[in-house]
């Protein structure tokens, strides 16, 4: 089915007390699932402690997840979305994707972002209010690192003289940036527009991810002042993908106060309270699954060309229902 190649899935790799060695079992099989199924990516989230605003989960950490997904699978692309770039380390964090990418044969991408957890700052030693000029920074030294280039960089945050990273690669992988609007909510820990240092950083790079907490006629406006900033700049629009990450749990019914009380299980059993219900389904896929073709529908037609879900449980039986159910059913401009 064409529609599963645009449609890439979360690894499950939040972690619950208790779990051991089956539930790492069952990650690997999940990845090995996903590519059978016909999705185009693995992704995987990043937190570094558990942030608590916003999830009740902690999250494995990303490369290392990656990795192990790299060597269950063959095919599908594997990302990350987003890794916070300012609590890394530059010449470090190059040599990470070098060995992900050559190991996985070209498949990495790297979805970058600032962050906006504030203990995650604090336990690496970087202040929140640096996070804009640090990941400008890291990209500076990345971007030819990743590219085969010696990089010598004198920055505010990083010096490096005479670096080279290897193994060097045929191509670098790729680099999404994430950010945008957002729902304005009193609980978001950014603003909820789209920034020109967002912007600057996507131009630069090869993808834009639209926050998962941008609704439909948002990701529009923002799709239509990111048009108008590259090409303002000399960049063809045509050459950036727009690919958006989001939650799911489906329920296979057409009841939809059923779907939501069981959507609403499943979501605080990795999201946290404190947002409350009716922002949870303002900006997430709630509802029957024709709802939540429609929802996707929206996302697409606001200019969204591909998708990366996560699942709210390590089941990987939701994913077959995903096809059918959903994916199945939802049409993007070149199919019209």
């Amino acid at each position: 089915m064409e529609n599963v190649e645009r449609f890439g899935v979360f690894l499950p790799s939040f972690i619950w007390a208790g779990d051991g060695p089956e539930r790492a079992r069952g990650i690997k099989d999940f990845a090995r699932q996903v590519e059978d199924l016909g999705f185009d990516s693995i992704f995987v989230t990043d937190h570094l402690l558990a942030a608590k605003q916003f999830y009740s989960v902690n999250f494995l950490e990303p490369i290392s997840a990656l990795s192990v997904a790299a060597g269950v699978t063959s095919r599908v692309k594997l990302g990350t979305s987003v890794m916070v770039l300012p609590i890394r380390e530059p010449v470090l964090l190059a040599k990470q994707l070098a060995t992900l990418h050559f190991l996985s044969e070209g498949r990495a991408i790297l979805g970058a972002g600032i962050g906006w957890y504030p203990p995650e700052y604090a336990a690496t030693g970087v202040k929140k209010s640096e996070r804009g000029a640090r990941t400008d920074e890291i990209l500076d030294i990345i971007i030819p690192a990743l590219e085969g280039k010696s990089v010598t960089y004198e920055g505010r945050f990083y010096q490096i003289q005479d670096v080279e990273i290897e193994p060097r690669l045929p191509e670098r992988p790729e680099i999404w940036i994430g950010g945008g609007s957002q729902l304005a909510d009193p609980g978001s820990p950014d603003l909820p527009r789209f920034v020109d240092a967002v912007k600057q950083r996507i131009l630069r790079t090869e993808g834009w991810i639209p926050r998962p907490t941008c609704p439909p006629e948002d990701i529009a406006r923002d799709w239509e002042e990111l048009q108008a900033y590259l090409r303002e700049n000399g960049r063809d629009p045509s050459t950036l993908t727009v690919a958006h990450e989001n939650f799911m749990h489906l329920v296979l019914t057409q009841d939809r106060n059923k779907a939501l009380a069981e959507q609403h299980e499943a979501f605080l059993r990795v999201m946290s309270e404190a947002r409350g219900r009716e922002y949870l389904e303002r900006v997430y896929l709630f509802g029957t699954p024709d709802d939540i073709v429609e929802s996707l529908q929206k996302r697409i037609d606001a200019g969204v060309q591909r998708f990366m879900l996560h699942t709210m449980t390590p089941d990987p039986g939701q994913l077959e229902h995903w096809i059918t159910e959903v994916i199945a059913h939802v049409r993007f401009p070149d199919e019209n």
